[in-house]
């Protein structure tokens, strides 16, 4: 017999054998039942309320998995069962729910692929225990993206190319176990809610596991590797592993048991708590790049010899969200380029370069000249016959110097007529002026390149008499707390335009008050508070000490008549 197209719809006529749009089935499980090794569904647009089990081997092709959505909301424990080497793409997959044994997918069949499909609304997106392929798929409300463990060896699992967005922090992207052979590639592994225990990938008693160009970030820990057999070999290469915010014993990063023959080469880790934790003396680590972590290593580890201590020099650097309006790539003159284990090659045949993009298996794209960073908390203080004006320090690379520039008047062109001086330092002191006078500040970045960075937001000094009575004022702001991720206590600096009433509060992730910071009337000028999570209020109140977590700080400034002046809400993360 030959292999048949045939079809369902919410419109057609449901005549068997469902061949034409016009005689479409009303339910896909009623066409798979009468379908023969190698035929094709093609799932019309629509919501089907039905359950499938698929023990032909078939292509089954929903028209978007945007429109096209198989729910099984309160239907039984697996929505889609697999037990035939079966193709499945193009569909909105809803499982059961929340509850325990609840797959949205169970794949138990030889090479058996699930593609560019939307998997949500259960405990676990995807079952599967023997050779399959999962790529190019969406992974949302679920408790685990992925689950392949139980006892017994079984072969190759392909996971690549797919989206696991995690809420809840005690949750995981994938775990895997008691396997023979893993490939993950190319995949973003993302939690919206960085608490609690979860792990982007958790590894144990596998055999291999190939593990590249990944981005795991804010988890607890992005990567658990626990293995106690001598079989193992995983291979972790050109990685980002960011935003994990366990800093305490057992815990990083990248969080290495009892792995042997573990290898990281060409990872980038930032931002995390601890980078690398290790507890086995036998794996391997070396031209990994570090930034911005608390505490780079922990346990059996020393760094290899071309480990980079660096500002990766991101072309977007921001935290992962949703939105995925970050942008990993490296810029020209980021220490990552052409700095990884020479032996791997990228796809140019190129020395590698560290990071998500780097390898044979990343990207070839083109390397963007971009203007420094502005620079960051810029102050001024009238002191001892000076204005005394500092800043944080830049860490790209390719950085030259800073530029300031002086005004008198608010919005003042940046030109040679306005330029105050050209400094490598992270400070100035300039003259106080002798007559009453309001000056205005601002200061760009240059790097080697030339390229200078935007301004910083102006800082407004006013001298009101030859006394040197002053105020140093700027328009509002609400800076980044710092630092960021902080334990215990963290500094929340803003400016204030003109005297008010300053209103400074605290929320969790869910909108909760946590801690009413300052209620206060304030003088206009630069101020910092300082935040520590004790004595708390609102619905955590009575709660010795604040979990690790995403938090909010939100500033409210009431002028003259009870009139809001200000309004502006920041993120930062507490890591214990």
């Amino acid at each position: 017999s030959f292999a048949t197209i045939r079809y369902v719809s919410k419109t057609g006529s449901s005549t068997p054998p469902f061949t034409s749009w016009e005689t479409a089935s009303d339910s896909i499980q009623k066409c798979v039942n009468i379908c023969v090794d190698g035929d094709t569904i093609i799932i019309g647009n629509g919501v089907y309320k039905e359950n499938l089990l698929i023990q032909t081997q078939l292509h089954i092709i929903g028209t978007s998995m945007d429109s096209t959505i198989i729910d099984g909301t309160g239907l039984s424990n697996i929505a889609v069962y697999i037990k035939a080497t079966s193709f499945v793409e193009n569909l909105s997959i809803m499982g059961k729910g929340y509850g325990p044994s609840i797959s949205v997918i169970t794949m138990q069949a030889r090479n058996a692929k699930v593609i560019n499909c939307r998997i949500s609304n259960g405990a676990a997106g995807i079952g599967t225990r023997d050779r399959s392929f999962v790529e190019n798929n969406i992974f949302t409300n679920l408790k685990t993206g992925i689950n392949s463990s139980g006892l017994g060896s079984y072969d190759s699992i392909y996971i690549a190319n797919n989206l696991f967005i995690i809420k809840n922090g005690t949750d995981c992207g994938f775990v895997i176990s008691n396997g023979r052979r893993f490939f993950i590639h190319n995949n973003v592994v993302l939690c919206t809610n960085p608490s609690g225990s979860g792990y982007g990938i958790e590894i144990d008693a596998v055999q291999s596991a190939v593990i590249t160009n990944n981005l795991i970030t804010n988890f607890k820990d992005g990567m658990l590797y626990d293995d106690s057999t001598p079989r193992d070999s995983s291979y972790l290469a050109n990685n980002i592993f960011g935003n994990s915010w366990f800093r305490y014993s057992w815990g990083g990063s990248v969080n290495i048991h009892l792995g042997t023959r573990t290898r990281l080469l060409n990872n980038i880790l930032y931002n995390n708590g601890c980078g690398i934790e290790v507890q086995s003396w036998q794996a391997t680590y070396d031209y990994n790049l570090f930034y911005k972590n608390l505490v780079d290593y922990r346990g059996e580890v020393t760094a290899g010899p071309n480990t980079v201590y660096a500002d990766p020099m991101f072309v977007r650097e921001k935290l992962p969200t949703i939105f995925m309006d970050h942008d990993f790539h490296l810029q020209m003159h980021s220490p990552g380029i052409d700095a990884g284990n020479p032996s791997i090659l990228d796809v140019d045949g190129s020395r590698s370069d560290i990071g998500m993009y780097g390898g044979p298996l990343g990207e070839i794209y083109e390397y963007l000249n971009l203007s420094p960073k502005v620079p960051r908390g810029l102050t001024a203080k009238v002191d001892s016959g000076y204005i005394k004006l500092k800043w944080e320090k830049n860490t790209e690379s390719d950085f030259s110097h800073y530029k300031l520039y002086c005004g008198k008047t608010a919005g003042f062109p940046m030109d040679t007529t306005t330029l105050l001086a050209v400094l490598t330092d992270t400070s100035y002191n300039d003259t106080q002026p002798t007559e009453p006078v309001t000056l205005y500040y601002k200061l760009t970045g240059v790097d080697t390149e030339k390229n200078e960075s935007d301004p910083t937001a102006e800082v407004k000094v006013t001298i009101t008499d030859v006394k040197g009575e002053e105020t140093v004022t700027t328009d509002y702001a609400l800076y980044q707390n710092y630092p960021n991720p902080f334990n215990g206590e963290t500094k929340i600096p803003y400016m204030l335009k003109d005297r008010g009433r300053v209103k400074i509060k605290i929320y969790d992730i869910k909108g909760e008050l946590v801690k009413v910071v300052t209620d206060e009337e304030q003088e206009s000028g630069y101020h910092e508070v300082n935040f520590s999570g004790s004595q708390l209020q609102g619905t955590n109140q009575g709660v010795d000490e604040l979990a690790s977590g995403i938090y909010l700080y939100r500033i409210e400034v009431i002028g003259e008549g009870g009139i809001p002046r200000y309004i502006d809400v920041k993120k930062m993360i507490m890591l214990k």
